[in-house]
């Protein structure tokens, strides 16, 4: 224990710190963390001296936010390691005046106690990773007056969300994710006016799209996945904004109908985000100089796989409505979310041609169109999209040449199988049928309505000419029209 000479440590349950410098604190914390105290304590009594180390930390700590963060991830860290092979335990009850409560990655088991709620001053509840397999108590809600964050991701829970969260409910991110909850979404949560990030994915939800989030004007982040979720988004009757969100993902649900133009049209955050020339950030809560990093551990399908981010930039913008039953064109207004990095439809209905407009969607690395029922030809625009990586519109009922270069050079036949339609590299069917013809096709209906009616007029004109010198020359002189030319010479040299 070289490390915390300069700390004495009376009892497991009182501890007193007597450091010299918060420099020496620090270590001290860096050697808790490293396990300098494995050959002192069993694993209950160093849950506890997490819990006391939390709540003490709070009062020493104001400018180190290094420190203090080591702090906060102090007993997951050390206690993942040490409880790998030993048997799981119940949560132990935490002290009234705790501030953070952070057990995650260990084997606790069964409830969450209710006396939790005695923790008026809670502001992180972090219990995320674990083998909790009761319900979640009710009085959380009335909790979330205080609480800021809560992380319930990846346990066994089960029965519903609580239903009433406070009035002035101050909670920033609500994560229960990958647990075995039903019901439907408490409409109070509407009272959370500063929630950044709702994540509610891989659960037993069973309810409609929930318009009413809109009216939260800091909800940046939305994740419905792999419930049961159902019915249209587009509700004429509903007026909602979500003028913040920038990461939606309702993949692997039962919606159904036309894709909604109106959410599309909201989304303002994506529709301008190339114009802010700010540096990103990483969406992280930052308060008594504390950086609490809320986002750790999403996943989202990425460029065909399932990517955890450890931390998500503020500048990553995502649309996921696959695995639903969409169907309909694809809205022309997609096109005007010019910071979309991701966009997957893919297993839905829709139809149509694919719209040119996808060209100006200059921050797009990976577009997944497959599965569905898209039908004409692969806009040239495309060919645009500088950053674009992955392409995926195989399963459809595409034709004609395949747009050539720049990205599309790198793309495979996997991006454009079972289009039987299709022809061109990297495909071996070539386009010997489609020589001469017009590749670039749309943009859109307008600009092919021009040029038919120009084709339309040169015909027309071309028939009129040849027939006129049929005439002429089957007839000899047509003496009819050698008068009204004469004519038309006399009355000019009159004037």
């Amino acid at each position: 224990m070289s490390h915390i000479t300069k700390c004495s440590i009376n009892s497991i349950k009182n501890i007193n710190f007597n450091c010299s410098n918060t420099y020496n604190f620090r270590r001290s914390i860096i050697s808790y963390q490293n396990n300098a105290f494995r050959h002192y304590f069993n694993d209950t009594d160093l849950i506890h001296l997490g819990l006391i180390l939390s709540r003490r930390l709070s009062f020493f700590l104001t400018n180190l936010t290094i420190g203090l963060s080591l702090s906060l991830e102090l007993l997951p860290q050390l206690s993942s390691p040490l409880n790998s092979n030993r048997p799981t335990r119940q949560i132990p009850t935490p002290p009234p005046s705790l501030l953070w409560y952070f057990a995650s990655r260990n084997k606790l088991v069964g409830d969450i106690p209710s006396s939790i709620c005695n923790s008026s001053s809670l502001k992180v509840l972090s219990l995320w990773n674990n083998s909790f397999n009761g319900t979640i108590p009710e009085c959380i809600g009335n909790l979330s007056s205080s609480l800021s964050h809560i992380d319930l991701w990846n346990n066994n829970f089960h029965g519903k969300i609580p239903e009433s969260f406070a009035k002035y409910c101050t909670l920033q991110s609500f994560r229960i994710n990958n647990n075995q909850i039903g019901g439907s979404l408490p409409r109070s949560l509407g009272n959370c006016k500063d929630l950044n990030l709702l994540d509610v994915g891989n659960n037993k939800l069973n309810d409609t799209f929930p318009n009413w989030l809109g009216n939260l004007d800091h909800l940046q982040v939305l994740v419905l996945r792999s419930n049961k979720f159902f019915g249209q988004m587009d509700n004429s009757d509903v007026t909602v904004s979500f003028s913040r969100l920038r990461i939606i993902d309702l993949s692997r649900n039962n919606f159904s109908g036309y894709l909604p133009t109106n959410f599309f049209k909201n989304l303002h955050s994506v529709r301008k985000g190339h114009e802010n020339k700010l540096e990103p950030e990483y969406m992280e809560d930052v308060s008594d100089y504390v950086a609490f990093n809320f986002a750790y551990g999403l996943s989202f399908t990425v460029k065909g796989s399932a990517t955890e981010f450890q931390s998500l930039l503020t500048k990553w913008m995502v649309i996921d409505f696959s695995d639903n039953q969409f169907f309909g064109e694809l809205p022309k207004t997609l096109g005007e979310l010019h910071s979309l990095i991701i966009v997957n439809l893919s297993h839905n209905c829709l139809t149509g041609p694919i719209p040119s407009s996808l060209g100006d969607l200059s921050e797009l690395e990976s577009l997944d169109l497959s599965s569905n029922k898209f039908q004409g030809r692969i806009p040239t625009e495309l060919t645009n999209l500088g950053f674009l990586e992955v392409l995926n519109l195989s399963q459809n009922n595409l034709e004609g040449p395949i747009p050539q270069g720049k990205q599309f050079d790198t793309f495979t036949n996997d991006s454009y199988k079972e289009n039987l339609g299709l022809c061109g590299l990297p495909l071996s069917k070539r386009c010997d049928n489609y020589r001469g013809t017009l590749v670039k096709f749309d943009r859109d209906d307008d600009e092919l309505n021009w040029k038919f009616s120009i084709l339309m007029g040169y015909g027309c004109g071309l028939v009129l000419g040849l027939s006129m010198g049929y005439i002429v020359f089957a007839t000899g002189k047509p003496w009819w029209l050698i008068r009204i030319v004469e004519r038309v010479q006399q009355r000019f040299t009159k004037r």
